[in-house]
Parts: C-alpha cells; sequence; structure tokens
C-alpha cells in the first residue's frame, strides 16, 4: 500500500472545516469524508477556532499584529509595519 504524501492545509480550508464542525449540523464522521481529512484532525481545528475566537474581538488590536497608521493612509502593509 502506497504511503500518502503529506498535506499542507491553507487557514482558509481549516477555517471552513471548524465552522461547519462548529454548526454540528453534520457528524465528524461525515465531514471527514466530505473533506477527506481525519476526524481528530477536525477536531483540533474546531479547537483552536474557538480559543482564537477571542482575538477577533480584541480591543487592544497591538496583540494582533495590524497596521499601525488609518486604513487611508496606508498603501502598502510592509511600509505601515516597518516605521
Amino acid at each position: 500500500m502506497a504511503k500518502r504524501p503529506r498535506r499542507n492545509h491553507g487557514a482558509a480550508f481549516k477555517a471552513k472545516v471548524a465552522l461547519e464542525a462548529i454548526k454540528g449540523e453534520r457528524t465528524l464522521i461525515e465531514l471527514a469524508e466530505r473533506f477527506q481529512v481525519h476526524s481528530n484532525q477536525i477536531t483540533t481545528w474546531k479547537k483552536q477556532l474557538l480559543e482564537g475566537a477571542e482575538e477577533v474581538f480584541a480591543k487592544d488590536k497591538k496583540n494582533r499584529g495590524g497596521c499601525k497608521r488609518k486604513r487611508t493612509s496606508c498603501k502598502d502593509r510592509t511600509a505601515c509595519n516597518g516605521e
């Protein structure tokens, strides 16, 4: 039996799968078959999403590492962060 090559999933895919798991409309087994990932991986991504959700609404934007200038005056993110 040939070994399956290692796959690296992007953040958007992980978020999509984790949100589907949080919705609870399908079982983990159904999601695993649909997205072709192991159910343990879905559980891990779901846990990471729930733990990191607070950061989305954090008042202190310095912790998120965003642009320090107003968006209207910043055309290039690298220029803003390299002040």
